[in-house]
């Protein structure tokens, strides 16, 4: 289709929601755009060419094997580890605006179901990679956004491939084992928007990123949970008595250098960093948490770039974009407290401006 159409359909949807009020806003249903759509994602969210030691293994992962691993699950025998689904064996925790899910199991037992719920949620899968710890979606879009009325049901019947929101949205998983054998679970969201590079001429449009959103988060761990075998009753309530989020971070000097200072010990702190790290899109290429380390990617702005804020700096792929550069993220307790600071890829202290200004990202995030 061409693009003249295509802006134009884009329009059709923007009066259609503004001249409807009546659609589920809480309604979930989403479908993947791995075949529809390409978002010109950050240059940061990509393998890097020629870094061999963190290519992805394998293609995107779709309902055929879904429905493959099911009919062998079907196929075999039971066990007691798998079969213990009930809400007994799970939580969730909360700190400031994240939430996690902890679960009485270790992580081999977990990672075919979570990788089953997205399949089962409309999903497919760009990154699967258990001895990680990690799984990721492909972008997708929540057709239930999408306008219920007369011209969304007349022309929505022969378009609807083409009927869109204008919103995608991706989700890493990210499964951690903790020392006393439990599975600690971490959700993290990624948006994109699709608008008009030009508002009065409405001829083209293009994605940019759009704000994380932790309620989303917290709903989808809350579907986990039911497919880990609580109710929706049961799910509803233990995400209602998770703990009010209260201030725990802040940015200081530690020995002249800065750091963001959490009041948490160092496990809850290095959990919490992580999820940050996922949910503000930085690449983390591996961690050691005996040493408190996280290796990351970071695209820092192109101060040369005009007429563009952070974001749309951070998603250039111009030709004079600076490259990635690699840093290490310290989390080092201090008594009751944890210190999280910036260093080289060779472990040296960092206090450059990139630096600063990922440390002041972390920090946004974890408040």
């Amino acid at each position: 289709m061409n693009q003249f159409v295509r802006v134009g359909l884009v329009g059709l949807t923007a009066v259609a929601l503004s001249a409807c009020s009546v659609f589920d806003t809480e309604k979930i249903n989403y479908k993947s755009a791995s075949k529809g759509v390409t978002l010109d994602v950050p240059p940061d969210l990509t393998q890097l060419q020629g870094d061999t030691r963190y290519v992805v293994a394998g293609g995107a992962v779709s309902a055929n094997a879904l429905q493959s691993s099911q009919a062998a699950q079907a196929a075999a025998p039971s066990s007691p580890s798998a079969a213990n689904n009930t809400l007994g064996d799970a939580r969730i925790e909360r700190s400031g605006n994240q939430r996690w899910l902890v679960v009485k199991r270790p992580v081999d037992k977990l990672w075919d179901p979570v990788r089953d719920f997205w399949l089962e949620n409309g999903f497919l899968l760009a990154i699967d990679q258990p001895k990680l710890g990690i799984m990721e979606t492909d972008w997708a879009e929540n057709r239930a956004k999408l306008p219920q009325d007369f011209i969304r049901g007349t022309i929505g019947k022969v378009f609807d491939g083409i009927y869109s929101t204008g919103e995608r949205d991706k989700f890493r998983t990210r499964l951690e084992r903790a020392a006393n054998g439990d599975t600690e679970i971490y959700i993290s969201h990624r948006g994109m928007v699709e608008v008009y590079t030009d508002k009065t001429a409405r001829d083209q449009t293009v994605w940019q990123p759009r704000p994380v959103d932790p309620e989303l988060e917290t709903e989808f761990l809350r579907r986990l949970l039911v497919k880990l075998g609580a109710t929706e009753a049961q799910s509803k309530e233990i995400v209602a008595e998770a703990a009010a989020p209260r201030q725990t971070t802040r940015v200081t000097t530690v020995g002249n250098m800065p750091v963001v200072q959490l009041d948490d010990g160092f496990d809850r702190a290095w959990r919490r960093v992580g999820l940050s790290l996922d949910r503000t899109g930085f690449t983390v290429e591996d961690r050691d948490r005996s040493q408190g380390l996280y290796y990351v990617r970071y695209v820092p702005p192109n101060a040369d770039k005009k007429k563009q804020g952070f974001l749309g700096k951070l998603f250039s792929r111009s030709s004079d974009a600076k490259p990635p550069a690699k840093y290490r993220i310290a989390v080092k307790a201090e008594g009751s407290q944890t210190n999280v600071s910036v260093l080289s890829s060779e472990g040296a202290p960092e206090n450059s401006a990139d630096a600063q200004r990922i440390l002041k990202i972390i920090a946004d995030d974890l408040q």
